[in-house]
């Protein structure tokens, strides 16, 4: 389930402000910024004004679904830790997420622009994943998922298993071909 200091930073991110910037905007000192970042102030009136100092809203959403925000910070940690299959399985989880849901929920599953991952393919992959997964059901896409850097100029894999082979485009999803991820469309399919 996402938290509210993966909403606080996602928020303060993707308007691209400073934390001085947000605290500035939300009427706070910087310290209650990033306390909220990193967990420390939860409350809902402190996350409310510095959602509401980046120009968003808290909405309730009838689902326990973790939103593509949540796994982007889980792969994001997976990497770090050196740990590839994890960031596949969160990857994987957003997909059964977005699959499990239906209309509006599965887009308010994609609102909220994941942070970089670390590595630019994963990044793109979220974004495809995303793009695939809303056009199923026919709904808009975020605009956070056209952002140039959602896309590879140069075709790769996930890097997750040296002897994976490399999938033809044919058995590649439209939405992970055009961003330049390579992955095989039934590593998504339900076991």
């Amino acid at each position: 389930m996402v938290t509210a200091s993966t909403l606080v930073r996602a928020a303060r991110k993707s308007e691209r402000l400073t934390q001085a910037e947000l605290a500035t905007r939300a009427r706070l000192d910087q310290s209650a910024v990033s306390r909220s970042e990193r967990g420390r102030d939860a409350e809902f009136g402190t996350v409310d004004r510095l959602l509401a100092g980046a120009g968003y809203r808290l909405y309730a959403a009838p689902t326990r679904r973790d939103d593509a925000a949540t796994a982007a910070a889980e792969i994001r940690l997976r990497l770090r830790e050196g740990d590839r299959p994890g960031a596949l399985r969160a990857l994987l989880q957003l997909n059964d997420n977005l699959v499990a849901e239906r209309g509006l929920i599965r887009g308010v599953l994609t609102i909220t622009e994941p942070e970089p991952t670390g590595e630019a393919v994963w990044d793109a992959a979220i974004a495809a994943l995303v793009e695939w997964r809303l056009r199923d059901e026919k709904l808009p896409l975020p605009p956070w998922t056209s952002s140039l850097t959602r896309a590879l100029s140069n075709a790769r894999t996930l890097e997750v298993d040296p002897a994976d082979p490399t999938p033809p485009r044919t058995a590649v999803p439209d939405a992970f071909a055009k961003r330049g991820v390579l992955v095989w469309a039934d590593t998504f399919a339900s076991v």
